[in-house]
């Protein structure tokens, strides 16, 4: 097996629910750039579509799309058992709100949740109550906690995270984007460094999203300091995910390439803007921050900074993952290994966390 197979393995998503539950139409409009109404035109899942796809530049997600239809369920829990549950790092199961037989929807999750309790007890699991567009407003609320709360009963107890999900609307992106923030290596080094560089800058807020499917990775906010106006609403990156998606997916249909954006408002500005190769910012901040000019040199210096920083912090997760992997594999497998690469040591070992401490050395380019 190599290198890159078992790196692929630790990343493995798998999804799960009924037949016509929206697992592929969901999928289809976070990586592969579907507008919602697009995704009518697609059938059924046969059986499992396995899905390599890159994110953040070296990291792979192994997404495991399993059609839902009782013959499939069956085999994926009977002979395809231990093909289907091991190795997994996150399961994603998607229950259809408006279930003609939602009792059964849960009987199947429990039992799921035993062979993933066999073959990858340590996965992180996520419930997605899906297409709630379909239920009634005045009726939504209600209907969301009564699924909730029988979600949490058929869980036995296992930690798990809840979401009621549409296509239609930014509660896709809310759940998909904490399903990322899961797999994402070093998370607290890249947010203290966002918090140095929304000092620096004045920044009110510092908003990261993945190039490919905008979806958050994470955000910094200074509004609780004083000074800075709290936003009330509480769902905005989300939102920005859900409408900027769309129109790079216009864009895309246009022949067109979605590069960066800027607003200025009464009381603040905007940008967005390429960070990293994989990456893009949000940097909002108030009226009085400084010149256009000024703020955008700014945001090309992070530039230099974070895209050092993203190479480090992935080619430190690679080290991470080739030690682990190795260490699991039996000895002569070591063995193998060895051979195979030549006995050379581990690459990229000298490079040290260095969240604790550590200053910005862009401060003296940067403009105030």
């Amino acid at each position: 097996m190599s290198s890159e197979e078992r790196k692929a393995r630790r990343k493995k998503v798998l999804m799960l629910g009924p037949s016509g539950s929206g697992k592929s139409s969901m999928r289809a409009i976070i990586f592969s750039n579907y507008l919602p109404k697009d995704t009518q035109r697609l059938g059924p899942t046969k059986e499992v579509e396995n899905n390599n796809i890159r994110f953040l530049g070296k990291l792979t997600l192994n997404l495991w799309d399993c059609g839902g239809q009782g013959i499939f369920m069956e085999k994926y829990l009977t002979t395809d058992r231990q093909l289907i549950f091991e190795h997994v790092q996150v399961l994603i199961y998607v229950f259809n709100v408006d279930s003609p037989d939602f009792t059964k929807d849960l009987r199947d999750y429990s039992i799921v949740l035993q062979a993933l309790q066999e073959y990858s007890p340590n996965a992180t699991i996520f419930a997605l109550i899906h297409k709630m567009d379909l239920v009634q407003a005045n009726v939504r609320d209600r209907l969301l906690q009564e699924r909730t709360l029988s979600i949490h009963a058929a869980s036995a107890g296992l930690k798990h995270e809840i979401f009621g999900t549409t296509i239609w609307d930014q509660t896709l992106y809310k759940a998909w984007a904490k399903v990322v923030f899961t797999l994402v290596p070093n998370l607290p080094v890249l947010q203290k460094h966002l918090e140095m560089f929304a000092e620096i800058t004045d920044a009110e807020e510092i908003i990261l999203f993945e190039r490919t499917t905008f979806l958050l990775i994470t955000s910094v906010s200074r509004t609780q300091h004083e000074g800075h106006r709290l936003n009330p609403n509480l769902d905005r990156f989300e939102k920005i995910s859900s409408i900027v998606k769309t129109f790079k997916s216009t864009c895309i249909k246009l022949a067109s390439n979605f590069l960066s954006l800027e607003m200025t408002a009464a009381h603040f500005s905007a940008f967005i803007d390429i960070l990293t190769p994989n990456t893009y910012v949000l940097m909002v901040f108030p009226k009085d921050a400084g010149e256009k000019a000024v703020l955008l040199n700014n945001i090309a210096v992070g530039k230099k900074y974070f895209e050092k920083l993203e190479r480090e912090v992935l080619a430190k997760r690679a080290v991470q993952v080739e030690a682990e992997e190795y260490s699991n594999l039996e000895g002569e497998d070591q063995g193998y290994i060895e051979a195979e690469e030549g006995g050379s040591n581990i690459e990229a070992a000298w490079i040290n966390e260095k969240a604790d401490g550590e200053e910005m050395q862009v401060d003296a380019e940067l403009q105030t």
